[in-house]
């Protein structure tokens, strides 16, 4: 098997990390694969903040871990009791957000590109999970907006995912694939 097939096979999603940073050399080796991904009319509708400073990303789990508590009870108390942590203790968080007159096949371009850095980083040996959660640190009107400048969030832009990654502290087996659901027309 071919090394892209074996990382392909390989991946889960991580929700356990060490919380140990990066090298820089990883996080822009991560960030060009997330730049080399194929869009729509070649236009690239997208900013990629890669976002590694640990005392921002706590601050933004408990603006989450707040936003959570007000609006899903259920998922609040299961976040608690594994320890509290939305991001699971991610070393960075790689953010996708697209701009505001983005066309509808943004959505598409920015779901390849979240997996180009899923792909990026489990070559790399790391841990990741793609993560809707990232946006909740950004709702809330006043945290959210100081959380996005602090970060360089353009104006106008839109969240469209996250994704975290970091040193995993836990594995699991890949997601068993459903081959009713691959068919062959000749």
């Amino acid at each position: 098997m071919n090394d892209v097939l074996k990382t392909i096979q390989e991946r889960f999603s991580c929700r356990g990390y060490t919380g140990e940073l990066l090298d820089k050399e990883i996080l822009n080796t991560i960030g060009r694969a997330a730049l080399q991904a194929p869009s729509s009319k070649n236009t690239q509708h997208w900013q990629i903040i890669a976002i590694q400073n640990k005392e921002l990303l706590d601050e933004m789990n408990d603006a989450a871990l707040d936003h959570i508590k007000m609006h899903e009870a259920d998922a609040y108390e299961r976040i608690l009791s594994r320890g509290g942590k939305v991001f699971y203790n991610s070393a960075c968080m790689f953010l996708i957000l697209t701009p505001p007159d983005a066309h509808e096949d943004v959505r598409l371009d920015v779901g390849i590109v979240a997996q180009n850095i899923a792909l990026a980083a489990q070559s790399l040996g790391l841990g990741n999970v793609i993560a809707a959660m990232s946006q909740f640190p950004f709702i809330n009107a006043a945290k959210g907006e100081e959380l996005k400048k602090r970060v360089g969030w353009k104006e106008g832009y839109n969240f469209g995912v996250g994704v975290l990654l970091g040193h995993g502290n836990n594995t699991k087996d890949p997601h068993e694939i459903d081959l009713n659901k691959f068919t062959i027309v000749e």
